[in-house]
């Protein structure tokens, strides 16, 4: 049982900087889906098709960069590269306030993408190199949970801020706690424990041991070529991109899609938009914890995104006829879209040793970002042609479906050793 009690000081010192590190790249991504609900459309002339291509272009220029980024954080420093990258992104966001023009707008959207595509793979490369296997699914929630988290609270105050000042202020304010946190970042974080002073040298000694230990199991792979080319992960890569066209779908256009099925304002729709994180918020904690108790990953990621796939085409079939079933179903598509988090970004470091695992993850949460990339775009087409989200509602089911068989074909991790009884084909 030592694996479960080295060093608990860490979930005290850890999580929280890689919870607000996140939210903060959350909150600068997501709030555009305001803007877009607030009339920057209109104050910059911008058509419908325009609008769900520039909420996209984020994404496009967070798949070109994210796996440089991931060889970075694991063979030089992931405290360096997110320093600044806190930075570049906080002032990127807040640079969206001030924008005059189309080319301007564009040219920023894609520039933050690529400054904050580093972000999510050095934090899971981060979090491989504090925790161990038995931890790690509820590690990684943590660190994403910054995302259902920051759009339950930036849904609520960036309505306020738009009803109070305007969509270029809520840019502006929402980007400068990046700059600060940045500095809190640089005194705060060590790359390995061995740099570690407030661990003990025991402390220290134990834990590596136990990472140590972990990666004796894991069959070698000699490069990020042989790694790439790995069955499960091109499986995972397709199946990445599936998921995120529901995600990404929903979180850049459910502002837009609650004032289109029913007449509010920019403060109601941001308290109704933020309670499906909420419920994405619980049940992101309870699937990791199950996770991590049950070593079963396939079985807390396929069952969920069912749920979500369902909840979008009932969500479809109830129609505006009855607005809140339909929103209710939204808030079960939402909570069960986040909660696999998780569990899934624990498959990898348990499929592939420490020298290419960070790259594989880099890889597959590319794919992630051109799927989100695709979904934030044709959904705010499909919104913008058919004056209705009856259509998105289909696209995002069927590409939640398409994930769940995915995950399903994904084979359980190729061990040097044998299992031990009883534990064959769990670890998937």
């Amino acid at each position: 049982m030592t694996k479960h009690t080295i060093a608990p000081k860490r979930w005290w010192y850890i999580i929280p900087i890689i919870f607000i590190t996140y939210s903060l790249a959350y909150l600068d991504r997501a709030n555009f889906s305001f803007a877009s609900a607030a009339g920057i459309n209109e104050d910059l002339g911008i058509t419908k098709g325009m609008s769900s291509l520039l909420g996209a272009l984020f994404f496009l220029g967070y798949f070109f960069f994210q796996i440089p980024g991931a060889v970075y954080a694991e063979r030089r420093s992931v405290k360096k590269l997110v320093f600044w990258c806190l930075i570049l992104w906080g002032l990127c966001a807040s640079l969206t306030g001030v924008v005059s023009n189309i080319p301007m707008l564009a040219a920023i959207r894609f520039t933050l993408g690529v400054v904050e595509a580093a972000v999510m793979p050095a934090m899971l490369i981060y979090i491989s190199n504090w925790f161990t296997k038995s931890e790690r699914s509820r590690a990684n929630t943590f660190l994403i949970l910054g995302n259902p988290v920051t759009v339950l609270w930036m849904s609520v105050v960036s309505g306020y801020l738009i009803n109070a000042f305007g969509w270029r202020e809520m840019f502006i304010i929402e980007g400068l706690p990046a700059v600060l946190w940045a500095v809190c970042w640089w005194f705060l974080v060590q790359d390995k424990p061995s740099q570690a002073s407030w661990l003990s040298e025991e402390e220290k000694a134990a834990l590596q041991e136990q990472l140590r230990k972990e990666q004796e199991g894991i069959k070698a792979v000699r490069n990020y070529r042989e790694a790439f080319k790995s069955r499960n992960v091109i499986i995972l890569c397709m199946q990445y991109f599936a998921w995120s066209i529901g995600v990404y779908g929903f979180v850049l256009w459910l502002p837009s899609i609650l004032r289109n099925g029913t007449e509010m304002g920019m403060v109601e729709a941001g308290w109704l938009s933020a309670v499906p994180y909420l419920a994405a918020t619980i049940a992101m904690i309870v699937v990791s914890w199950a996770s991590d108790r049950m070593q079963n990953r396939k079985l807390f990621v396929w069952p969920l995104l069912l749920i979500g796939a369902l909840a979008f085409l009932g969500s479809w079939l109830v129609g505006s006829s009855n607005f809140w079933l339909s929103y209710s179903l939204l808030v079960i598509a939402g909570a069960a879209m986040y909660a696999p988090y998780g569990p899934f970004f624990a498959i990898i470091p348990e499929m592939l040793p420490r020298n290419v695992a960070g790259g594989a993850m880099a890889l597959i949460n590319s794919m992630g970002a051109l799927g989100s990339f695709v979904g934030s775009w044709i959904v705010g087409y499909l919104n913008g042609a058919t004056g209705s989200p009856a259509a998105s509602y289909i696209f995002m089911g069927v590409a939640l479906l398409v994930a769940v068989f995915l995950t399903l074909i994904v084979k359980p991790a190729e061990n040097k050793r044998s299992p031990s009884p009883g534990r064959t084909a769990r670890h998937a």
